[in-house]
């Protein structure tokens, strides 16, 4: 059985049969079909190494990661709190220079889970490792609506952060005082 993950509702939905072989195919061939498409549209006085050329900065550019593109995906993916989301990629990452992040692609500092569904790669460096900062975006999703989604309250959050997802015992406390001395709520109203 294979089921897709909708981002916005971040809400798994079952995907039938036929659509399953569509969608796996669609996983593997990812960038050559990109290369390919935009190959048949182009000019034919382009040649085919230009426009593959092209097509790889527009895929770099696009997976190339900003402070600005984090917020625009953490707010398109509708987290209740996403001011504290965000805070956790600041802390986790050390304002986004840790090895982690910049060689796992790992913005959460997450280790790969192994009772929920995830799109990391594997673990290295004792954390989980994914293809782009994205996919570690998407799968704090699928943690998201695994554990937290349920929670109703910020203090409810905060406890479970400090109860199951944080090793430092002085996470939260760091995590608020990240919140208010940088101002992230104002991020997201």
């Amino acid at each position: 059985m294979l089921y897709k993950f909708d981002k916005n509702s971040l809400v798994y939905h079952k995907v039938k049969w036929f659509n399953a072989i569509y969608y796996l195919m669609g996983a593997a061939m990812g960038a050559a079909l990109v290369v390919f498409f935009l190959s048949i549209n182009i000019s034919a006085k382009t040649d085919t190494k230009t426009t593959e050329d092209r097509v790889m900065v527009i895929l770099a550019e696009r997976n190339q990661f900003t402070c600005e593109k984090l917020i625009a995906k953490i707010k398109e993916m509708h987290f209740q709190y996403p001011y504290i989301i965000y805070g956790q990629a600041l802390l986790e990452t050390d304002h986004f220079r840790s090895r982690i992040f910049r060689e796992n692609n790992n913005i959460f500092g997450m280790k790969e889970a192994t009772k929920r569904v995830n799109v990391s790669l594997g673990t290295q460096y004792d954390h989980a490792f994914y293809n782009n900062w994205m996919d570690s975006v998407y799968d704090y999703g699928l943690y998201y609506a695994s554990y937290l989604s349920r929670l109703t309250t910020e203090n409810e959050y905060f406890n479970y952060l400090s109860d199951f997802y944080a090793e430092d015992t002085s996470y939260v406390e760091k995590l608020k005082a990240l919140i208010a001395r940088e101002k992230l709520k104002a991020l997201f109203n």
